[in-house]
């Protein structure tokens, strides 16, 4: 039994033989229609819990698609479903659905309650994010890259924005694939001191992006945050956003990813989102496959 919790805790050479397993299972479905059955049904007669305790669309629908993909079953439950953490303890929560099911994805808030799932469940659990880390995201952009530029070691990836949960994986990302991670960003945004030794920070963002193979950028704001904060980081972060401009800097079959949901015109412009360069819906694609070949390796079929 194998959890895929984190990026920095999965052997590099896992991750490297998830990437290629998720391009060979993306290729053997080219032209089918999404509802047709994978020629390999490795989750047959496996049920799968998917938990929502933050709302989602590419995490919940690429799961669940995967899930039947595979011939498997999903049921997924939101927190307002169940009592996790609140009328009974996570442990208590994880060793009961281990008796239900034979995978947990769980999208939640606090890291906390992952590793607790995983330490007390007895089926492999999956990170689908928390406040720390986003790895099943930053492994489907590894896959987006390298599908369209080869392998992403010894890269440059720019990161301009908030040293945020999707920040923390390319981080993680950056270490195990051996390409060279800089972000750019004001000081009260910076990542979190774990992280020193991960990445190089350079203040400007037209000097950051010099020479990128990549340049990365997320949502300023959470879903969550109070008004107050959303107007202190649209001052802190409207230096970075990623323009046309920004963008000519980079080298020039530089891409652009985003992991969506994005406020157009805020952290990005809409010219650079639908611009030639951009490969956002691809990244959003590869959610499905990225996390299919999660499945299959924690599940070792």
């Amino acid at each position: 039994m194998k959890h895929f919790l984190d990026i920095d805790v999965t052997p590099a050479e896992d991750l490297k033989a998830i990437v290629t397993q998720a391009m060979t299972m993306k290729k053997a479905r080219e032209g089918q229609p999404k509802g047709t059955p994978d020629a390999e049904q490795p989750l047959a007669n496996h049920m799968v819990a998917l938990i929502f305790e933050k709302p989602s669309t590419r995490t919940r629908v690429s799961f669940d698609v995967g899930v039947r993909q595979m011939g498997g079953q999903t049921m997924v439950l939101s927190g307002t479903d169940m009592q996790l953490g609140h009328g009974e303890t996570i442990a208590d929560t994880a060793r009961v659905l281990s008796r239900y099911v034979d995978l947990i994805m769980i999208r939640t808030f606090e890291e906390q309650t992952l590793l607790e799932m995983a330490e007390y469940a007895t089926v492999p659990v999956i990170n689908g994010l928390t406040n720390r880390t986003h790895p099943c995201q930053i492994m489907a952009d590894v896959m987006t890259f390298e599908e369209k530029m080869g392998p992403i070691t010894g890269k440059k990836v720019v990161w301009s924005g908030d040293g945020n949960n999707v920040f923390a994986s390319f981080a993680h990302a950056a270490r195990q694939f051996d390409f060279d991670l800089v972000f750019t960003g004001p000081p009260p945004l910076d990542p979190e001191p774990a992280l020193n030794g991960l990445y190089t920070t350079i203040r400007n963002p037209d000097e950051a992006v010099q020479g990128a193979d990549l340049v990365v950028t997320d949502t300023w704001v959470s879903m969550h945050d109070p008004q107050s904060a959303r107007e202190r980081r649209h001052n802190q972060l409207r230096g970075y956003q990623v323009n046309d401009d920004l963008m000519a800097k980079a080298k020039p079959d530089a891409l652009f990813m985003h992991c969506l949901p994005a406020h157009r015109d805020d952290e990005a412009t809409s010219s650079v989102m639908d611009g030639p360069n951009s490969v956002i819906f691809d990244e959003a694609e590869n959610r499905l496959h990225a996390q299919k070949a999660i499945m299959r390796y924690c599940l070792g079929k």
